[in-house]
């Protein structure tokens, strides 16, 4: 580099030459501050994904690396709105550790009046809901279990009939296995009931 050869290609063949095992590409990267006349021996550390950080935030503090923890903690001393996320998630993480929603109205006002636009549409839905404002006062009156199996059923005969039928036979397996499980819980209601009656 000081008698002026920049090419990391050529580099890397001198480099080979002398015994590095390394491949080309690791020298392009490190040569490529150079280019910019940064000096050599500055630390360059490569800034997280958003993946990464999202893990960072999400993950317990006792649970993470030291150098993951400073690393965040520097990434939060550059911006202001990231660790208003993250007090967020971590006061929120820290009523699902402990099981108490009281303190969740509190933290829903917190978190409509901090300006994060992708967290506030995130929870908007979730806030409406009165089972969020009150844990345990709402208990619907309905269940949607027998739907719920009913259309799980459907999926199965779909699959294993693999497209290679038409509507009305599929409509045939589906009131057929119906038809079977209404009589096999009607025999097992009335062998139940001679069990009791036998007793």
């Amino acid at each position: 580099m000081d008698e002026g050869e920049h090419h990391a290609k050529v580099l890397h063949e001198e480099l080979r030459t002398k015994g590095y095992l390394g491949h080309y590409q690791r020298v392009k990267m490190a040569i490529a501050p150079l280019r910019r006349g940064l000096p050599f021996d500055q630390s360059r550390e490569r800034p997280p994904s958003p993946r990464e950080t999202t893990r960072w935030i999400i993950s317990r503090p006792d649970k993470r690396h030291l150098y993951t923890t400073e690393r965040l903690d520097r990434l939060l001393d550059h911006c202001p709105e990231l660790q208003h996320t993250y007090d967020l998630v971590r006061r929120f993480a820290a009523m699902l550790d402990n099981r108490d929603a009281t303190p969740l109205p509190a933290w829903l006002d917190a978190l409509f009046h901090s300006g994060l636009a992708p967290l506030c549409r995130c929870c908007r839905s979730s806030a409406r809901r009165p089972a969020c404002r009150r844990p345990g006062d709402y208990h619907p009156p309905y269940s949607s279990g027998n739907n719920e199996g009913r259309i799980t059923d459907l999926k199965l005969q779909k699959r294993i009939m693999a497209g290679r039928a038409s509507v009305p036979l599929l409509r045939h397996r589906v009131v057929l296995i119906a038809h079977l499980r209404r009589s096999a819980d009607r025999s097992t209601m009335e062998s139940l009931s001679g069990r009791f009656v036998g007793v």
